[in-house]
């Protein structure tokens, strides 16, 4: 670093460091955070609130659809029949029933806006490498793990804007750069032959002896190290690629967090024996091995899974709803079980909700971003807490609209960050993390 503008430049290859003003805040970063880590459960679509915890029993039968409320773990609080595992366990959780953005028609922009926190408006398209770096990214530059750990993980799809189309955005680093990207597990942790192939040994080599191999390439820097001509070791030459890489493969507990087979059949059984219910089980594994945030996308693409215009009933009684109530419901109770929730945020986000009045040729409910419903638990988020209400036929906020961009400046200061961090873009240009929102008290202990 030659000049003095490169000199107060900071972290990252190039540009994308922090601005002079925030360094000391970035020097801070995690100090009086109140969790260390966050699960992101992202409901790739929209998700219906009004047939899951936001019901309508009194509304006319085409609001309030095929399902009946039961009742929760608190008092006046219901949800749907087909939750009935995560109904027993809604006193850890917060739930906001008046979330709401201007995107409407969009998918990628609708889950850009849910995990940066930015509103792209109507604009969709896939991931650009000028977006917005979504919390994952953000988390791994401002507050990397302390151990030899995967910092953001990233599962079990790389979930497209449409089948074949682009990649949706806010899951990636975007201007601060590639480095932060997420460590992608694109393998289904169901099948009995699971295993990551980006974090294995080489064939025939033992931790022992990759850690031999560390030993000696440090040793051979010791001799050489005069001999580079700018001075630096080979081991200080490596990039910090390299040296995550060779630090993970060393790593029993990086490893091991993989290794699903560890598990009780009765702990895998609960959380539901299929590719989401073991996905979320991992992310749990992950985040005792350290990994600061996981995120889970419960689609491989946009116009699948929980994008229900047609048989919208059907697909929630037959898979959805289930599996979502297993999943969801068994990393509560087993994060709470652990000690881990008061120190893990669980986030089950999605692109919006959908239309309170169902289709009339398909049975289904189309995209609905003016009023939606999202869970948040654990992390200092309010146990047995309503957030807001829908008006008599879930169309729009009734009380204390959030948007998406208040539940991510929120997660930012839970996870010891200040959401008007800024960050530099390749043009040296600075960005505050979330500048127009706001932290919603209302919904912390």
């Amino acid at each position: 670093m030659n000049t003095r503008r490169e000199f107060l430049r900071v972290g990252g290859l190039g540009a994308a460091g922090l601005s002079l003003p925030r360094l000391l805040a970035s020097e801070r970063s995690g100090k009086g955070a109140r969790a260390d880590s966050c699960i992101i459960i992202f409901l790739n679509g929209g998700a219906p609130h009004l047939d899951m915890w936001d019901m309508k029993p009194d509304a006319p039968r085409e609001i309030r659809g095929e399902f009946s409320p039961i009742r929760s773990s608190v008092p006046g609080l219901q949800v749907c029949e087909l939750l009935p595992k995560l109904a027993k366990q809604m006193h850890h959780t917060t739930l906001v029933r008046s979330m709401h953005h201007s995107v409407n028609n969009s998918h990628a922009a609708a889950v850009y806006a849910a995990l940066t926190g930015h509103d792209r408006g109507e604009f969709g398209g896939g991931f650009r490498p000028d977006d917005y770096p979504g919390i994952g990214s953000v988390m791994t530059k401002l507050r990397p793990p302390r151990r030899n750990a995967l910092p953001y993980v990233a599962l079990p799809y790389k979930t497209q804007e449409g089948a074949g189309g682009p990649l949706q955005p806010g899951f990636l680093a975007g201007f601060i750069g590639a480095q932060y990207d997420p460590f992608w597990v694109l393998e289904n942790p169901n099948k009995p032959d699971f295993r990551v192939r980006n974090l294995s040994l080489p064939a025939g080599v033992s931790p022992g002896r990759m850690n031999q191999r560390g030993t000696l390439l440090r040793t051979l820097d010791q001799a050489l190290t005069q001999k580079l001509p700018s001075g630096r070791t080979h081991h200080e030459a490596m990039t910090e690629f390299q040296k995550r890489a060779f630090d993970l493969l060393t790593s029993n507990a990086a490893r091991q967090a993989f290794q699903l087979e560890h598990e009780p059949a009765n702990t895998r059984d609960a959380y539901g024996r299929n590719i989401y219910g073991q996905s979320v089980l991992l992310a749990r594994r992950l985040i005792e091995a350290g990994t600061r945030v996981v995120t889970m996308s419960w689609a491989p693409d946009a116009n699948a899974t929980w994008d229900t215009h047609t048989a919208n009933f059907k697909k929630l009684r037959g898979s959805l709803l289930p599996q979502f109530d297993a999943a969801c419901a068994s990393l509560i109770a087993d994060l709470h079980d652990r000690r881990l929730l008061d120190r893990t945020i669980v986030a089950v986000l999605g692109d919006f909700g959908r239309t309170p009045k169902i289709n009339n040729k398909q049975a289904g409910r189309d995209h609905w971003n003016a009023c939606y419903s999202i869970l948040l638990a654990g992390g200092g988020f309010k146990g047995g807490h309503i957030h807001g209400a829908s008006d008599r036929t879930g169309s729009l906020p009734a009380t204390a609209p959030v948007t998406p961009g208040d539940i991510v400046a929120t997660l930012y200061q839970q996870l010891g960050l200040d959401h008007r961090t800024e960050l530099y873009d390749s043009l040296e240009r600075p960005h505050a993390l979330v500048p127009k929102a706001r932290v919603v008290d209302e919904l912390l202990v």
